[in-house]
């Protein structure tokens, strides 16, 4: 095949790739149709949280909120978070899908302990552009309410709000606070028991 053939082919192939992920993945069903070796859909536990009520983590409290605030539409999908915001976010997304799909069809996988690449801000910010205040945290002046923690501090929003953390507090946000607190203890000194090891 001549060169200039398969640059056609890409470049008529690539946005067709591109719109039908973009189809595929707006069905959370897509996001739990691989199976793991032993049956079980991939995703089983975080997709029983996402749905479950009452909320057991922060992303089905979003889900939740969605599906209460409006009951005829989808409400919050996986692909909503974990989309990729922009021309970069979302082609960071699609690489990591491609990956994925190359070692699902090698059938060498499992279900995965973290996220290879987590949420970036950016991600957070597309709904959460400010913080409300909160008045009190669970330690004191609510983080997001102390001068100079919101921007240029180099903390994640996902570093302390763990979108599928089970042993969450919904009374406290859905944060687990001995991991927020081993976050603050990077800056703070009066943290230092709960450092990381």
């Amino acid at each position: 095949m001549p060169a200039w053939t398969a640059v056609i082919v890409l470049l008529l192939a690539a946005p067709l790739a591109w719109w039908t992920t973009d189809a595929l993945e707006a069905n959370d069903d897509f996001c739990n149709r691989c199976h793991l070796a032993d049956g079980r859909p991939l995703h089983t536990d975080i997709r029983d949280d996402f749905d479950g009520r009452p909320p057991a983590s922060l992303a089905a409290r979003h889900a939740g909120v969605a599906v209460e605030a409006r009951p005829r539409e989808p409400g919050f999908r996986c692909i909503d978070c974990h989309g990729g915001v922009g021309l970069v976010g979302r082609a960071r997304v699609k690489l990591l899908a491609a990956r994925d799909s190359v070692v699902y069809l090698t059938g060498d996988f499992d279900e995965p302990d973290g996220m290879r690449w987590p949420l970036w801000d950016a991600d957070c910010l597309q709904c959460h552009p400010r913080f409300e205040p909160k008045g009190r945290g669970f330690d004191g002046e609510a983080f997001h309410d102390r001068p100079g923690h919101n921007e240029g501090l180099g903390v994640d929003c996902v570093e302390c709000h763990e979108a599928h953390a089970r042993d969450a507090r919904p009374d406290l946000w859905f944060l687990r606070p001995d991991a927020v607190r081993a976050r603050c203890a990077e800056c703070h000194v009066e943290y230092e028991a709960f450092r990381r090891g």
